[in-house]
């Protein structure tokens, strides 16, 4: 049994593990999706959607690419959403080198396209290097929250980051930036990624403390390719890369191990009073769907 899952078991905070069907409510789910670059890729992702849309998610993101270099396949894909689907788009939207005009406009842009969702980033910069805010822009994803609240009634979601952001000086001044978030206005912050699941849980004992009251969901990524998701950032215990030892040469095998964990982290999760999870699907609809079906959540 993962180190985690028995100090879980048998902790204070934790009697069971909820068994499916037996009274656990199915999550409230969303997933994220980013723009695609080429045609094969946009079949792919129109594949997931359609398949994801089967389980009526509470919403579905579409990503921005660094310095806004995908803003116009952003548009479009949450554009096509709109039109096309029963789903609610919610558009990634950054400040990084932009001005906040420019930025504003983009926000009434979707605002009048009938997007009333907004994930609000600072955003990466463009090539890597240092962070130095636009002169005319919103120097902060605080800022920028502040901004949107001017520019319409919108729900913005906002990132929080378990493991501390990399930029950040040390975990309380990540924790500081999020509660500045936080009072801007945002609705909830939706986690980076995770993989051990005390971790989140410790961060929501921190934000609590910190008086951070909105909604903290957490960000779940299934485990499709474990060399490549063990390079992503998050910590790796030692009990999940015992768990995929050996599939490196075995597709069907890895991702059937990806199913379970990730289905057993967010049962994990749910009988810590979590009940809202954040899928960053890839683009891919089966692991994410498969992993649904387990926790209960079927097309309607």
């Amino acid at each position: 049994m993962p180190p985690t899952l028995q100090r879980w078991l048998t902790g204070p905070r934790f009697t069971c593990l909820p068994t499916p069907g037996a009274g656990t409510a199915p999550p409230a789910l969303s997933f994220e999706f980013f723009p695609p670059r080429t045609e094969a890729l946009e079949a792919q992702l129109w594949a997931c959607i359609r398949r994801l849309e089967k389980l009526a998610p509470r919403f579905v993101s579409v990503t921005y690419g660094a310095g806004g270099s995908t803003q116009a396949r952003t548009h479009a894909t949450v554009r096509r959403i709109l039109a096309e689907t029963s789903l609610t788009p919610a558009a990634h939207l950054t400040c990084v080198g932009a001005a906040c005009g420019a930025v504003d406009e983009v926000a009434r842009g979707y605002w009048d396209m009938g997007v009333r969702h907004i994930v609000a980033l600072r955003g990466d910069v463009p090539g890597g290097g240092g962070y130095v805010p636009h002169p005319g822009g919103y120097a902060y994803a605080a800022d920028l929250v502040a901004g949107l609240r001017r520019v319409a009634d919108f729900e913005i979601s906002v990132a929080a980051y378990p493991e501390i952001h990399p930029a950040a000086a040390s975990p309380e001044a990540d924790l500081d930036n999020l509660k500045r978030k936080m009072d801007a206005g945002a609705t909830r912050a939706i986690t980076q990624y995770f993989f051990d699941t005390d971790v989140f849980l410790r961060f929501l004992d921190r934000a609590l403390a910190a008086g951070i009251t909105a909604p903290i969901v957490p960000g779940i990524m299934p485990v499709s390719n474990f060399a490549q998701a063990s390079k992503f950032g998050a910590t790796v215990p030692a009990w999940l890369a015992h768990m995929f030892e050996g599939t490196e040469d075995d597709a069907e095998t890895s991702r059937l191990v990806a199913a379970v964990v990730a289905a057993e982290q967010v049962r994990l999760l749910q009988a810590n009073g979590i009940d809202e999870f954040h899928f960053y699907t890839l683009n891919r609809s089966d692991l994410t769907y498969a992993i649904a079906h387990i926790l209960g959540v079927r097309p309607a």
